[in-house]
């Protein structure tokens, strides 16, 4: 008998569009950065620098923020809800988080964490979601809108799923961009339309420039259907203004277009004459409801305050849309049948926390108040390293928790980086990480304007400002010493 000895799936028949996007956040960098980490493990004094610093990925608890109390009080006693019959709970958990534990507890099926739930979330948790968002915005929100998910990724990958159907189908997206984005868009045979940002206008969005891309989509036959904003922005750290949310509702209702709300660092704004406003409260405001545009808004637990990454918690509100295409969401949804309860359960937390008047309301906002404080230094402190640097450039950090500074680098610099097969951003993220131990996201990874790098020489770097105060500073020194070398090294080879 013979055998078929031919690989069954190779790099050449796996789905082409795996193969056409990329993630840099997650990418090569990050890879060298662990292979680096475990190197250290193996010889521990093979580098010269202690530790690596992952600044590539926005992942508060891993650079040290810690936890809020009440937040993991009360998920502690959901997955242990025997604690609440027990004397020593009382001593150990504070009043409100036992209170708010049982209610939860009361509304699970089984009342276990381990089950399963409704495919949109607890209905209790999605009221709680929906209270906060009316209280944030001032107009009302309804829990039927609420889909409470994995995330905020998987809520965006979700609504491409229920927008795109073929590749005539296009979606506004900003350049600088997340890539998940693009990734998502790919993955489910669309074609991205990208607005560019200003980087010389603070990152601001311009509207012209998102009339012209849409335009110059809607000549070459492609079908405009959404348009994606992150505001706050990330990677450019940008707080839009009510004006400019403005003229993009106008826009949007005209064309017809679904608003993607990108709004994860809503919680993340430093900047005393910039204020985070929900896309739908700038829709509401301007007189317009569910009748006359369409809004979808995503939020998670990974950033702000909260910081919890890995329980994969968030939502997204979808007004506007029709009863039956909701039936068709709600299926969709029901694929996976839930999203994870502890995601869940703090997604509900972190929209409706502790209230004036309650016992643990001066602990909570105390907490909160100085991780909000922290940030705003950090980031301070790193727009003004940056920005100290020969050749780099930095435009403050608004909001989100990011710098994006610009670097003019030497042409014998980007020589060597075509020599390495590697764009000029990657090989000094490289040179950096090895020097260092400092991992930053090279700026081509979120797709910068095309033509642009290569003319003038100018790149970006992605940084978070999350590194813990008490390490800062250290890296930032380190920094410094290897910028002042690489420029030194390209200069004279220039």
């Amino acid at each position: 008998m013979s055998y078929n000895k031919t690989a069954s799936i190779t790099a050449e028949t796996i789905n082409p569009k795996v193969k056409i996007f990329d993630y840099e956040p997650c990418g090569e960098i990050a890879r060298h950065a662990e292979r680096l980490e475990q190197e250290m493990e193996k010889s521990p004094g093979s580098r010269p620098f202690p530790e690596i610093i992952y600044c590539n990925l926005g992942n508060p608890q891993a650079l040290g923020q810690r936890p809020i109390t009440f937040f993991r009080e009360v998920i502690s006693l959901c997955d242990n809800p025997a604690l609440l019959h027990r004397d020593e709970t009382r001593m150990l958990f504070s009043p409100c988080a036992i209170n708010r534990a049982r209610k939860i507890i009361e509304s699970m099926p089984g009342r276990n964490t381990g089950a399963y739930t409704n495919s949109q979330g607890i209905r209790s948790l999605r009221e709680a979601v929906a209270s906060g968002i009316a209280a944030r915005d001032g107009f009302p929100s309804r829990p039927e809108d609420i889909f409470l998910t994995d995330g905020a990724s998987s809520a965006i990958n979700l609504s491409m799923q229920i927008l795109i159907r073929s590749q005539e189908d296009g979606i506004l997206c900003p350049l600088p961009e997340y890539p998940l984005y693009s990734a998502s868009i790919i993955l489910h045979g669309g074609t991205m339309v990208p607005y560019n940002l200003s980087e010389d206008g603070d990152w601001g969005l311009e509207i012209f420039e998102v009339k012209r891309c849409f335009e110059e989509a809607r000549i070459a036959g492609l079908t405009v259907r959404a348009m994606v904003i992150i505001n706050p922005g990330n990677p450019t750290g940008q707080v839009l203004s009510v004006t400019n949310q403005e003229e993009i509702v106008e826009f949007c209702r005209k064309e017809g277009l679904v608003i993607l709300a990108d709004e994860v660092y809503q919680d993340n704004v430093y900047v005393e004459d910039r204020k985070f406003n929900s896309f739908k409260k700038v829709a509401r405001s301007l007189g317009y409801d569910e009748n006359d545009i369409s809004i979808v808004s995503f939020h998670s637990v990974s950033m702000g305050y909260s910081g919890e990454c890995g329980r994969r918690g968030g939502y997204m509100e979808i007004c506007g849309f029709g009863d039956d295409v909701m039936g068709e969401i709600r299926k969709v949804a029901s694929v996976t049948l839930c999203p994870n309860t502890n995601g869940q359960i703090l997604t509900s937390l972190a929209m409706d926390p502790p209230k004036l008047g309650d016992g643990c309301f001066e602990a909570f906002m105390a907490e909160k108040e100085e991780i909000s404080t922290s940030l705003a230094k950090r980031a301070k402190t790193l727009v003004n390293a940056f920005s100290s640097l020969e050749g780099m450039t930095c435009n403050k950090v608004e909001g989100a928790i990011y710098a994006f500074p610009r670097i003019h680098l030497p042409a014998a610099a980007i020589k060597a980086a075509k020599a390495e097969d590697v764009s000029p951003d990657t090989f000094y993220a490289c040179r950096l990480l090895d020097a260092t131990g400092i991992a930053v996201v090279p700026g081509s990874g979120f797709h910068q304007i095309s033509g642009r790098n290569t003319a003038t020489g100018t790149w970006h770097i992605r940084c978070t400002i999350l590194v813990a105060e008490d390490k800062i500073e250290a890296m930032i020194a380190r920094l410094k010493a290897f910028h002042e070398s690489f420029m030194n090294e390209f200069r004279d080879r220039s």
